[in-house]
């Protein structure tokens, strides 16, 4: 196995941690390329719960190093929160974690902005971001005027001074738009942004030419995605996307590695669909039906705590991004989740204004107008959680993980039935 990338499907939430700290046992290096503090990953070993945002999966496993590249955009205070977090779980970090000079950080200014946007909006166009500032710091980034990264935090007096004209300028905009709005102090933010260097001094370094050293050395590296492919800023359900590139696709960009250095894609699923937030979702079943689902997957957000919205599988939609991502073999996770429904249905197809639609629409207004196309399989009732082997599923079980592998045209090598590391099914490739 040489390096790998494992990147969710659908639109978010499809359990990739897991399937990135069960791989980690075959690679040096684990890479997070895009995203920030939004992200929400849990890993569950020997009973014991594992929650991490910003630090790589991989981090969990002994012997592998973790690397923040440049295309994350990092909150120092939360950041050294889930490091002190994830140390005091037994998680040792010494010489293990390098954050990216290249980074944009996310100021106070960022999280006031993201509330400013959300609340001014109108619930149709009603995003449901985190609120984390995840936004608004790329929207700085790509603006370049008041974009801040990590490296620049290492120079004191001219971090001060551009500081004070951002803050500034912050003030003014946000003092015009919110009526409780309280003026921020670039000193004392200049002061506790500075703190937080020095306690990420030991991490940071020049994450694009330790990759590539990495490369040179023969290390195998495991790039993370964070968020979901149909989130991705140019390829996604836009607008109701995050504000970076979530698919492979932003694995160059984010980290400096050309892909040229990845063998292997790996694309994460759910055997269902779920989605965070507002925007078009064709299969959502918002009657028993989803909340069965959202019960039984425990369908709650990592980071928010948010119910996620539940529906049948789409397989229109993960075909496209398995294109755009250029996935060559599907994780399917939370099977055991569907035990007990008599049939499942899987959209093959959409349809709008009576035309038949097999590819994911670029207008939201096309989108919300299609109407799936489903195909009803038969379902089981067997328990699978103690399955530990590809014939250990039921008959009915294996066929339908074989029928979305057909759908998406891909094979699907890695079927998950639980949280645990032990209840991950390796797929015979003759089955």
């Amino acid at each position: 196995m040489g390096s790998t990338c494992v990147v969710g499907l659908q639109w978010g939430d499809e359990a990739k941690g897991k399937i990135v700290d069960l791989l980690c046992d075959h690679h040096d290096v684990v890479v997070r390329y895009q995203g920030g503090a939004n992200a929400g990953h849990t890993v569950v070993h020997e009973g014991v719960t594992y929650k991490l945002s910003l630090v790589p999966t991989g981090v969990l496993r002994e012997g592998v190093e973790a690397v923040i590249g440049n295309g994350v955009v990092v909150h120092p205070p939360a950041l050294l929160k889930e490091v002190a977090s994830l140390t005091a779980q037994g998680v040792d970090f010494t010489g293990r974690l390098h954050v990216s000079d290249r980074a944009h950080v996310i100021l106070p200014y960022h999280l006031a902005e993201e509330r400013l946007t959300e609340e001014s909006t109108s619930a149709a166009d009603h995003l449901g971001t985190t609120r984390r500032g995840i936004g608004p710091c790329y929207k700085d980034k790509v603006g370049r005027v008041h974009g801040v990264r990590i490296a620049d935090l290492y120079h004191t007096a001219e971090f001060r001074e551009r500081l004070a004209r951002i803050v500034d300028y912050k003030n003014r905009l946000l003092n015009a738009m919110l009526p409780d709005f309280e003026p921020f102090d670039d000193k004392q933010i200049a002061d506790e942004y500075l703190g937080y260097a020095e306690q990420l001094r030991p991490y940071v370094t020049d994450a694009t030419s330790w990759l590539h050293a990495a490369v040179a050395q023969g290390r195998k590296l495991m790039f993370e995605g964070a968020q979901g492919s149909l989130l991705d800023i140019d390829h996604g359900s836009y607008p109701y996307v995050t504000s970076s590139s979530s698919s492979a696709v932003g694995v160059a960009a984010g980290s400096g590695v050309p892909s040229r250095y990845i063998d292997r894609w790996i694309g994460v699923v759910k055997a269902y669909t779920t989605r965070v937030g507002g925007g078009p979702f064709p299969t959502e079943q918002d009657n028993p039906t989803g909340e069965r689902i959202r019960q039984i997957g425990r369908e709650y957000g990592t980071v928010t705590g948010r119910p996620r919205r539940c529906g049948w599988f789409d397989a229109v939609a993960v075909r496209y991004s398995t294109r755009v991502s250029g996935t060559t073999e599907l994780a399917v996770m939370l099977l055991d989740v569907l035990s007990g429904f008599d049939e499942l249905k899987v959209a093959v197809a959409y349809e709008t204004d009576g035309k038949k639609v097999e590819a994911m629409p670029a207008s939201l207004a096309d989108f919300e107008l299609c109407k799936p196309v489903y195909e009803t399989v038969p379902g089981w009732s067997e328990d699978l959680t103690a399955a530990r082997t590809w014939d250990d599923l039921p008959r009915q079980a294996r066929e339908y993980v074989g029928f979305l592998s057909r759908q998406i045209g891909v094979p699907v090598s890695i079927v998950s039935v639980g949280p645990d590391r032990k209840q991950t099914i390796m797929v015979p490739k003759d089955r």
